[in-house]
């Protein structure tokens, strides 16, 4: 960095020699209230929740070997759908139960998703796996997912993943905001 000449030094000193400093108000930092909390289960309570998820009907049962799972809450456009599908949100956070049981994974997955409510969190990665351990039960990781997932009112909707994240084995999460 060079240094002024006195001729620039001179120059600028006949330019400010008539000006005083602004005046200054002391800031007054607003102080914002904290937002009230938002209950993470809109139901009568989240223990009704719960037992609703351990709850599978035959009709939601039918999920498939390499079936892909979607689902969406009324008002959510087919822009929206399009977007998750290809993988267009942002992941946020990830959850993986394999290796689980379908109860470890129920829990592991309610407690994920209370998480991520929390957290704020926009998109979510389940990944369930295709269930070809399970035998001829079919994928009962995947059902119990499905299932849970549709009875949780802050999810507005889900599809399977892109191949490269997992395809039938996981799904994308679109959580309220």
């Amino acid at each position: 960095m060079r240094k002024p000449s006195d001729e620039d030094v001179r120059t600028f000193r006949d330019a400010v020699k008539g000006a005083r400093p602004l005046r200054s108000e002391p800031r007054i930092r607003q102080h914002r209230p904290k937002p009230k909390p938002r209950a993470l289960f809109r139901r009568l309570g989240e223990a009704e929740v719960l037992e609703d998820s351990l709850q599978l009907t035959p009709a939601d049962l039918d999920v498939e070997f390499g079936d892909e799972l979607t689902f969406r809450r009324g008002g959510i456009q087919d822009a929206v759908m399009r977007r998750l599908r290809r993988g267009h949100y942002r992941v946020e956070s990830e959850l993986d139960l394999h290796g689980h049981t379908v109860p470890e994974a129920k829990q592991a997955l309610r407690d994920f998703l209370a998480r991520a409510i929390a957290r704020q969190c926009r998109c979510v990665r389940i990944i369930h796996g295709k269930g070809l351990g399970s035998g001829p039960r079919g994928p009962v990781i995947k059902q119990a997912v499905n299932v849970i997932l549709r009875r949780t009112d802050p999810v507005i909707a889900f599809c399977s993943a892109r191949q490269v994240d997992g395809g039938t084995g996981a799904i994308y999460v679109l959580l309220q905001s």
